[in-house]
C-alpha cells in the first residue's frame, strides 16, 4: 500500500511530459547538471533501499538503454563501493546508449564493475532486484525480450524495487498494456507520476517514495500539474464543534431512493452512511414490503414505501439531497422513479443503476455527483471497460464534458473530475473494500456532506477519501472478510478527526 500521505495534504501528480519539462528547467535554469540529477536519483535509491533492507548486501540491477538504465549503473556503483555483490544485467541496443546514461555505464565499468547480457538464469542467486530498464519511456507495446525480462522479474522470490516508474507501467495513466515490474518499493524522481496512483499503479508500485533530487520547488510551480493527489479526508471544517443551538435540521435532510425487489440492503448501507457522516435526517424510499424490514434494522432512517412516481414525489418535495441507484435495478418501476428525480432541483448523487438508466437517456446537469465503477463508466461512454481502464483520467474527463456535474470514477486510485479544478486522485483505500455494498456506502456519504452544505466539487473530493479512509481503518484487521458495514462503524471517527 502506498505510503500515508500527511492530513489533508495535496501532492501535484504529473505526466511523463511534465517531467521533462521540469527536469529541463532544472538543468538550464538552475544550472543542475543532468548527470548530478541522475547521480542524486541512485543516491536516493540506494538510500531507501538501505532503510528498508538494511542488511542487504547482494544485488542485481538490470538496466536498459536509456536515462532509467543509466540511473541503474550510477546505484551499481553506489553498491559495489559500499562493499555489496553486485551484478548488472543490460538489455536492449548498447549502441543506443547516449549521454549521461553513457557516462554512467562508463563509470561502473571503470570502477572495475562487469556488465553481462540479461538472461532469466542470471537472476538468481540475489537479495534484491533494481528494476531500471524503462522507467517513464514506456511509451510503446514490448517486444517478446523485454515481457520475458519482466516476467522472470515478477516470478523471483526476492524484493524489487523500481526506479521512477515500473517498467511496463505508462507513468501518465497507470495502465499496462502487456505486463508491469511488480515492485515493492519505487523511488520516483523529482515529481510524483500519476500512473503510479491509479489503475494498475498501486498495485504494481508497492511503496512509493519521492526524491525530489533537491529540484527548487519555485522550478515546480512553473510547470501545470496534470492531477492533485490526496490521502487523508479535508473535511473543510466539518469536523470542527457544531454550534451549541443546531437540530437536525442545520444538517440536511437526504433521500436515498432505490432497493428493488431483493435488494433492500443497498439502500439501508447508503442510508446508514449517511446517517454516520452527519446529515440531520435521513429518509429512505423503497419497495413497499422493504420499509418495515429496514426500519427495523435501523430505526433512525425514515422509511417510505413507494411503488410509482405519484407516490415518490411528495417524499421528494421533503429532501434537501437526493441519493439515486443503489439496488434500483433497472425496471419500469427503476426508470420512472429517476425521470421523476430528474424533474426536481435539488443536489443529486447517482449512482450503480441508475447510471445504467442514464447511460441509455444521457442528460447534462451541474448539480449532480455521478459515481461509476470502470463497468458503469464503459456504459456511459459507450466503451469497454479495457478501454475505460487504459486511460482513467481520459475517461473520467469525457464523462464530466458528456454529463456534466462531477465525476467520481471508482476503483484504485479513485478520480474525482470538475471542469473548475484539477483532477483528484485518493491514495487511500484497499483491496478489502473491493466489496458488495461498499459504492452505496460512498453514494451516502456523499449524499451525506452535500446536505451539509458542500458543493458538488468539494463534497466529492471529501467524500472519496472520507470513505477510503474509513476502509482503511477497518482494515486493519485484515481485508479478507472486511464488509460495507465495517467501514460504515468508522465513518464517525474519520468525520471526528482533528483536522
Amino acid at each position: 500500500m502506498n505510503a500515508t500521505l500527511p492530513a489533508t495534504q495535496v501532492l501535484p501528480l504529473y505526466s511523463a511530459d511534465q517531467l521533462r519539462e521540469l527536469d529541463r528547467l532544472a538543468i538550464e535554469q538552475a544550472g543542475i547538471p543532468g548527470y548530478t540529477l541522475m547521480t542524486r536519483a541512485a543516491q536516493a535509491a540506494w538510500s531507501a533501499i538501505q532503510t528498508r533492507w538494511p542488511s542487504v548486501r547482494s544485488l542485481v540491477v538490470l538496466c536498459g538503454t536509456g536515462n532509467n538504465g543509466g540511473d541503474g549503473y550510477v546505484l551499481a556503483r553506489l553498491a559495489l563501493a559500499d562493499g555489496c555483490q553486485v551484478r548488472v544485467l543490460q538489455l536492449g541496443d548498447v549502441g543506443r546508449i547516449r549521454a549521461d546514461a553513457l557516462t554512467a555505464r562508463t563509470d561502473w565499468i571503470e570502477a572495475s564493475g562487469v556488465v553481462a547480457e540479461f538472461d532469466v538464469a542470471s537472476l538468481a542467486p540475489a537479495e534484491l532486484i533494481v528494476d531500471a530498464l524503462l522507467g517513464t519511456g514506456f511509451e510503446r507495446a514490448l517486444d517478446a525480450r523485454w515481457v520475458d525480462a519482466i516476467h522472470a522479474v515478477n516470478d523471483s522470490t526476492v524484493p524489487v524495487v523500481a526506479l521512477d516508474v515500473p517498467s511496463g507501467l505508462a507513468s501518465d495513466t497507470g495502465n499496462m498494456a502487456d505486463v508491469a515490474v511488480r515492485a515493492q518499493l519505487t523511488v520516483t524522481f523529482i515529481g510524483r507520476k500519476a500512473g503510479l496512483y491509479t489503475g494498475a499503479g498501486p498495485d504494481r508500485a508497492g511503496e512509493i517514495v519521492l526524491a525530489d533530487l533537491a529540484v527548487p520547488a519555485a522550478l515546480l510551480n512553473q510547470v501545470e500539474a496534470l492531477a492533485e493527489l490526496q490521502g487523508d479526508a479535508d473535511l473543510q471544517g466539518l469536523a470542527t464543534p457544531r454550534a451549541r443551538g443546531a437540530h437536525k435540521g442545520s444538517f440536511g435532510h437526504v433521500l436515498v431512493i432505490g432497493g428493488d425487489h431483493g435488494m433492500a440492503g443497498a439502500v439501508r448501507l447508503a442510508g446508514e452512511a449517511a446517517l454516520r457522516c452527519g446529515a440531520g435526517r435521513v429518509s429512505v424510499a423503497t419497495r413497499t414490503g422493504h420499509a418495515a424490514a429496514i426500519m427495523s434494522g435501523c430505526p433512525e432512517l425514515m422509511c417510505h414505501g413507494v411503488e410509482n412516481a405519484r407516490q415518490l414525489r411528495p417524499v421528494l418535495a421533503q429532501a434537501s439531497v437526493i441519493v439515486i441507484g443503489p439496488g434500483l435495478g433497472q425496471s419500469d418501476w427503476a426508470a420512472e422513479l429517476l425521470a421523476a428525480v430528474l424533474e426536481t432541483t435539488q443536489p443529486l448523487v447517482v449512482d450503480a443503476d441508475a447510471l445504467n438508466l442514464l447511460a441509455r437517456e444521457p442528460a447534462n446537469q451541474r448539480r449532480w455527483i455521478l459515481t461509476p465503477h470502470p463497468g458503469e463508466a464503459a456504459r456511459l461512454l459507450r466503451q469497454d471497460t479495457a478501454t475505460i481502464q487504459s486511460d482513467r483520467f481520459a475517461a473520467a474527463a469525457a464523462i464530466n464534458q458528456q454529463y456534466g456535474g462531477v465525476t467520481v470514477l471508482k476503483g484504485a486510485g479513485s478520480i474525482v473530475h470538475a471542469a473548475a479544478r484539477r483532477p483528484m486522485v485518493c491514495s487511500a483505500g484497499n483491496p478489502g473494500m473491493a466489496t458488495a455494498g461498499m459504492g452505496d456506502v460512498l453514494s451516502g456519504v456523499l449524499g451525506s456532506l452535500l446536505a451539509q452544505g458542500l458543493a458538488p466539487g468539494a463534497a466529492a473530493r471529501a467524500g472519496v477519501c472520507v470513505h477510503a479512509c474509513a476502509g482503511d481503518r477497518a482494515a486493519r484487521d485484515g481485508e479478507r472478510g472486511l464488509l460495507a458495514r465495517d467501514a460504515i462503524a468508522e465513518l464517525r471517527n474519520v468525520m471526528n478527526a482533528t483536522p
